[in-house]
């Protein structure tokens, strides 16, 4: 009786809390992946990808985005989603998922003719930190006036991303001056040949049926357009078109940012497949994700549009 008198005195372990997946709503990542100016970040990496000769080659001897391109971008989207906002469970299984599509392909480098392996660790490097650099700049650029602190955080946080993809976290950039000092580096490497401009034009024009090409005319372009103008100076000049002024652009994505956030965001999150609203479910009210949430006296997200 002891015995049954000791074990039913025990305490009991409380029960697990929700899991909140690689980052959780006190990251940096949480609250700012939410926000919608992010799909034109999105697509300004895409433009920003396509000048390394051999990342864009892989991409087109491997990929059907001409055939499939809305198909291809929001498949781009729902691994960001699934990673910033599914379970740890669900984003390693699409790291998983994406490591083992890549282990099985190859491309041919335009220049030498030499096969290389689509997941080689310097063109796995290249795609995250074209696709960091292009969150972060817009997401700023936009009105999110994160601190330099709050800006290193989010580097660093996003290096989980680059281990899903098969990246060694330990020779990923960690902070905002190590991302910037990697595209010094990498420079060199990178140029427009016919494969970034077949992406440029694929971006501007997707393939789309003839009664839709009104609406991609009048809602897609303006977007894939400002996606292109944020892009840095030697972008511009790879690209062989001249920047337009940096003070337009920055005005444009201000208001463009200000209009999307003006969308009521349960209306925004309704969209499939829904991961943010999983996540609040999952994690509880509070875990809302807002770029308001990070805000001090010295980084206040634009009033106009709260999300």
């Amino acid at each position: 009786m002891a015995a049954t008198r000791d074990t039913a005195s025990a305490p009991v372990p409380p029960p697990p809390g929700p899991d909140p997946g690689l980052f959780g709503p006190a990251s940096v990542t949480w609250q700012c992946h939410g926000d919608p100016i992010m799909w034109i970040a999105g697509v300004r990496a895409l433009y920003l990808q396509a000048l390394h000769p051999r990342a864009v080659r892989g991409v087109v001897e491997n990929s059907d985005f001409r055939s499939d391109a809305w198909g291809r971008l929001l498949r781009t989207a729902d691994f960001v989603g699934t990673v910033t906002y599914g379970t740890t469970e669900a984003a390693e299984r699409a790291g998983a998922h994406v490591r083992r599509i890549h282990r099985a392909l190859s491309a041919t480098d335009p220049a030498t003719g030499e096969r290389f392996p689509v997941d080689d660790p310097g063109l796995l490097l290249w795609v995250h930190c074209a696709q960091i650099d292009s969150f972060l700049h817009v997401l700023r650029r936009s009105g999110v006036r994160l601190t330099a602190a709050q800006a290193d955080r989010y580097v660093d946080e996003n290096r989980a991303g680059a281990r899903l993809v098969g990246l060694d976290p330990a020779q990923v950039p960690a902070d905002a001056a190590a991302l910037a000092a990697y595209f010094e580096k990498v420079r060199p490497e990178l140029c427009a040949g016919p494969d970034a401009r077949a992406v440029v034009a694929f971006l501007r024009s997707p393939p789309t049926p003839a009664l839709l090409v009104p609406g991609r005319n009048l809602l897609w372009r303006p977007i894939a357009e400002l996606a292109y103008g944020s892009l840095p100076g030697y972008a511009h000049r790879l690209y062989g078109r001249p920047a337009p002024p940096a003070p337009v652009i920055t005005r444009r994505l201000r208001l463009t940012g200000t209009l999307l956030r003006s969308i009521p965001a349960g209306l925004r999150w309704q969209l499939p497949p829904g991961h943010i609203l999983k996540a609040m479910r999952r994690m509880g009210p509070g875990s809302r994700p807002s770029a308001y949430t990070l805000r001090t006296p010295a980084a206040i997200l634009d009033r106009p549009g709260r999300a």
